[in-house]
C-alpha cells in the first residue's frame, strides 16, 4: 500500500471468509417455489466487474455481499473504528479501516473511499442505501477516477435529488405534483410567506433529504421558525446542505412507491408498487408489496408514470418513484430516490428477482434482464423493520449490546436481512435498525399470518426493541383490513402502545419454575465438578424426611409465591389465595434453553433466559419479562434527582443549548438539542421555573439518564421537603 495512504488494510482470505463465521441467518440458495423461470441475460457490452467495494455498513453491506459472492464477484468492505468487528467486515474478502466512528469522518469521506477502491483495485463501488448513495459529487468523482458507480448517472442524481428540480421535471412530463415552494430564495421570511400562501399545515423538507431527515410538519405559523431551524440543522448534519422546500401537507394520505429500473440502452421497466404508509417520525416501519386494495388499472398507471419519470432523466439502475395517494387512489409525485431502497426485498419476493444482481449486471453494461411483459406479480410480501428503540418513549432510539439474539429460521419465503449477531453492539453513532424481517405467501392474509408467527420467534434481550409494537400493529383489525395511511400510528396510538399487562399468575408460576430449575441445574453442575455428594451445596431438590419443604419467593411488583416441593418432583405454588400445581423440565435446542411446563394441567413451552435480575419467557403467545427484586443492601444507590430537571433520553451529543443559569422558562420551552443515532431530539422543560445550572456545553457528550439542567428550588418544593 502506498505510504501516502492514511488508510490501514485488513486482508481477509476469500475462501476462508466464504464460510468462516457466517451466521445461520443467511438465505439458502434462491429457489422460487411458486414458479420456475429461466433468467435471460444479454452479453455484457461494458466492463467486467470482478471486484466491488461496498461503501456502506450493516445489513445493506451484507445484502450486497451475498449477491456478489453468488456471482463470483470479490467484495471489499470499509469500516469505521466502531465497526472493526462487525459482520460486514467478516463477510468481505478484504476490509479497510477508514477512520473514527462519526460518519462524517468515515463513511461519508469520499476521498478515503476512493483511495480504498484504488488500493484494492476494485472496478466498481456499490453505495448501498444512505450515506453517499444519492450524492452527485461522489458519483461524479467515481466517474473522474474511472471507477464504475453502481447507480444512476450524476445528472439523474442531481435532477432527482434536488426536490425542487425533480418536481419541475415531473410537472413538465405530465406527472401531477404536490403544491409547494421549491425556489432558490432560502430566507426565513420567504419560506414563511410561502407557507402562509400554501396554507397550514405544511411540510418543511430538506431539498436533498431522505429517510425522514430534515423533515418537519408545521401546523401553525407560531411554530414555523423553530421547526425550520431544527430541520435545517438536521439536514446539514445528514446531507451537508440545509436548503429547504415547503409543501402542502396532506392529512391521512397513503405513501405508495414504484420500483423502477433503467439500463444504458435506453430501456426502463417497473416492478410494481410497495405501500410504505405506516411510519413513525416520517420513517417507514413496515412495508408491503403489492399495495393493498389497488386495482390493476391503477397499478398500471402508477408503473407507467414511474417509467416516464425515469426516462425523463435517462435513468440507469435501481430507483424508486414515490407518490402520495388519496382515498380515491388519485396520486401525486412526491420524490424519486435514486438508489436501492431499504424495502427492496418485498419487491424481490413478489417478482422472483434479485435486484442487486440486476444492479451489478446493468452497471457492467448489460440490458435489463426481463422485458415489462416478463415481469409478473406473484403473491404478497411484508417487511418489518426491527429497531433498537422504545415505542413507549416516543420511539426513542437506544444503544447497547445484543445479549441474546435468536431469529426465525430462514427459508425461501422468510428472509432475515441483518448486519448484527448475538453479542454485537447497536452503536450510538448509526441508525438503530437491527434487522429487516421479510416474509412471502400466496396472498396478503397468509403473508400477514406468517409475519406475526415470525415476529414471535424474533427474540432479543439486552435492549428495548419494537418487536411487540410490530406484533400489535400487524394484528390491528384496520391494518389487517388494509386500511393504511401515514397517520395510522398516531390514530391508533392507544391500541398499538398497550401498556404491558401485569403478568398472569400462571406466568409467574412459569417464571418461578424456571428459576428453580435453573438453580437445580447449577447445583447439579457443581456436584459433578466437586465430586462431593455430601456437600450441603450438592442438593437443591427440597427433599425433607417425612415433611414437605416450603420456600417463599418474591418476584416483580413484590408478588409473594409460596413454593412447596412435592415428593414426586412437582411443585405446589400459592399466590395470594390461589394454589397451582406445577411441574416441568428444562431442555436445550441449539444455544437456547427451553422450559417445558404444566400449570394446573395446561402444558406450554417457552424459551427461558435469565439475565441479571430479569427472567425472560418467549412463547407463541408473546414475550414476558419478570423482575427478580434485588435486596436493598445490594441495590446501587441512585443519584439524587435534580430539582425536576430533564434527563438525557439517550447517549448523544449536545448540539445546541438555548438557556443559561438564571433564565426563567415555561413548561414546554426548548432547553437544548441533542444529536444521537442520526436524529435530532429537542429537550423541553418539564415545568415552569428558573434555571439554576446547565450541566453540558454545546459539543459535549451526555450519557443516557444523566441530568441536563437543574432548576432553582421553588418555595412549594421547600415546603413539601419540610
Amino acid at each position: 500500500m502506498a505510504a501516502a495512504s492514511a488508510v490501514s488494510v485488513l486482508l481477509v482470505a476469500a475462501e476462508r471468509n466464504r464460510w468462516h463465521r457466517l451466521p445461520s441467518l443467511l438465505l439458502p440458495p434462491r429457489t422460487w417455489v411458486w414458479r420456475q423461470r429461466t433468467m435471460k441475460y444479454t452479453t455484457a457490452t461494458g466492463r467486467n466487474i470482478t471486484k466491488v467495494l461496498i461503501a456502506n455498513r450493516g445489513e445493506i453491506a451484507c445484502r450486497v455481499m451475498r449477491t456478489a459472492k453468488k456471482l463470483g464477484v470479490q467484495t471489499v468492505a470499509v469500516y469505521s473504528e466502531a465497526d472493526r468487528n462487525s459482520m460486514h467486515v467478516d463477510m468481505a474478502d478484504e476490509a479497510y479501516s477508514i477512520g473514527p466512528a462519526p460518519s462524517q469522518q468515515s463513511y461519508l469521506s469520499m476521498e478515503k473511499i476512493i483511495q480504498v477502491a484504488k488500493t484494492s483495485a476494485a472496478q466498481a463501488i456499490h453505495p448501498g442505501c444512505g450515506f453517499l448513495s444519492e450524492n452527485m459529487e461522489f458519483a461524479e468523482l467515481c466517474k473522474q477516477e474511472g471507477i464504475i458507480f453502481i447507480g444512476p448517472p450524476p445528472s439523474a442524481i442531481r435532477d432527482m435529488g434536488i426536490k425542487s428540480t425533480s418536481k419541475s421535471i415531473m410537472a413538465a412530463a405530465g406527472v401531477p405534483v404536490v403544491e409547494g415552494y421549491h425556489g432558490e430564495d432560502q430566507s426565513d421570511q420567504c419560506l414563511k410567506e410561502h407557507a402562509r400562501r400554501i396554507g397550514y399545515p405544511v411540510m418543511i423538507k430538506a431539498v436533498r433529504g431522505g429517510g425522514g431527515k430534515g423533515m418537519r410538519i408545521v401546523r401553525s405559523e407560531q411554530e414555523f421558525q423553530e421547526q425550520l431551524e431544527s430541520a435545517r440543522r438536521e439536514a446539514k448534519k445528514s446531507f451537508n446542505d440545509d436548503a429547504m422546500l415547503i409543501e402542502k401537507f396532506v392529512d391521512t394520505p397513503r405513501h405508495v412507491e414504484v420500483q423502477v429500473f433503467g439500463d444504458h440502452h435506453g430501456n426502463a421497466v417497473y416492478l410494481f408498487e410497495r405501500d410504505c404508509s405506516v411510519q413513525r417520525r416520517h420513517q417507514k416501519i413496515i412495508e408491503e408489496a403489492p399495495a393493498p386494495g389497488i386495482k390493476s388499472e391503477v397499478r398500471k398507471k402508477l408503473g407507467e408514470a414511474a417509467v416516464r419519470a425515469a426516462k425523463a432523466v435517462n435513468y440507469v439502475g435501481a430507483g424508486t418513484v414515490e407518490f402520495i395517494m388519496d382515498s380515491k387512489h388519485n396520486f401525486c409525485f412526491m420524490e424519486m430516490n435514486t438508489r436501492l431502497q431499504v424495502e427492496h426485498p418485498v419487491t424481490e419476493m413478489i417478482t422472483g428477482t434479485d435486484l442487486v444482481e440486476w444492479q451489478l449486471r446493468i452497471a457492467a453494461g448489460e440490458k435489463i434482464p426481463l422485458s415489462q411483459e416478463e415481469i409478473t406479480l406473484q403473491g404478497h410480501a411484508f417487511e418489518a423493520r426491527i429497531y433498537a428503540e422504545d415505542p413507549s418513549n416516543n420511539f426513542m432510539p437506544v444503544a447497547g449490546p445484543l445479549v441474546h439474539l435468536s431469529t426465525p429460521r430462514a427459508d425461501p419465503s422468510t428472509r432475515i436481512e441483518t448486519g448484527v449477531r448475538q453479542g454485537d453492539e447497536v452503536s450510538v453513532h448509526y441508525d438503530p435498525m437491527i434487522a429487516k424481517l421479510v416474509v412471502w405467501a400466496a396472498d396478503r392474509q397468509a403473508a400477514l399470518t406468517k409475519l406475526r408467527y415470525s415476529l414471535r420467534q424474533y427474540n432479543i434481550v439486552g435492549l428495548h426493541t419494537n418487536i411487540d409494537f410490530l406484533l400489535n400493529l400487524s394484528g390491528h383489525p384496520e391494518f389487517e383490513a388494509g386500511n393504511v395511511h401515514t397517520d395510522f400510528i398516531p390514530q391508533h396510538h392507544k391500541q398499538l402502545l398497550l401498556s404491558r399487562k401485569a403478568a398472569a399468575k400462571e406466568s409467574l408460576c412459569q417464571a418461578a419454575l424456571g428459576l428453580i430449575l435453573k438453580e437445580k441445574a447449577m447445583t447439579d453442575t457443581f456436584t459433578l465438578q466437586a465430586h462431593d455428594q455430601f456437600s450441603p451445596f450438592s442438593s437443591s431438590s427440597g427433599r425433607r424426611l417425612n415433611i414437605s419443604y416450603t420456600r417463599n419467593m418474591t418476584l416483580k411488583d413484590d408478588v409473594a409465591i409460596a413454593v412447596t416441593y412435592n415428593h414426586d418432583g412437582s411443585y405446589s405454588m400459592q399466590i395470594e389465595d390461589k394454589t397451582f400445581q406445577v411441574l416441568g423440565n428444562l431442555y436445550s435446542e441449539g444455544d437456547c434453553t427451553y422450559l417445558k411446563c404444566s400449570v394446573n394441567g395446561v402444558a406450554s413451552k417457552a424459551k427461558l433466559i435469565i439475565l441479571e435480575n430479569t427472567i425472560y419467557l418467549f412463547s407463541k403467545e408473546g414475550s414476558i419479562e419478570i423482575d427478580i427484586p434485588v435486596p436493598k443492601y445490594l441495590s446501587s444507590v441512585s443519584s439524587q434527582e435534580t430539582q425536576g430537571g430533564p434527563l438525557a433520553p439517550m447517549t448523544g451529543t449536545i448540539e445546541k443549548v438555548f438557556v443559561k443559569a438564571g433564565d426563567k422558562v415555561k413548561a414546554g420551552d426548548s432547553l437544548m438539542v441533542m444529536i444521537a443515532m442520526k436524529m435530532e431530539h429537542t429537550i423541553k422543560s418539564p415545568k415552569d421555573g428558573t434555571v439554576k445550572k446547565v450541566f453540558y456545553r454545546e459539543g459535549a457528550q451526555a450519557n443516557r439518564h444523566t441530568p441536563l439542567v437543574e432548576f432553582e428550588e421553588e418555595e412549594s418544593d421547600k415546603r413539601e421537603s419540610e
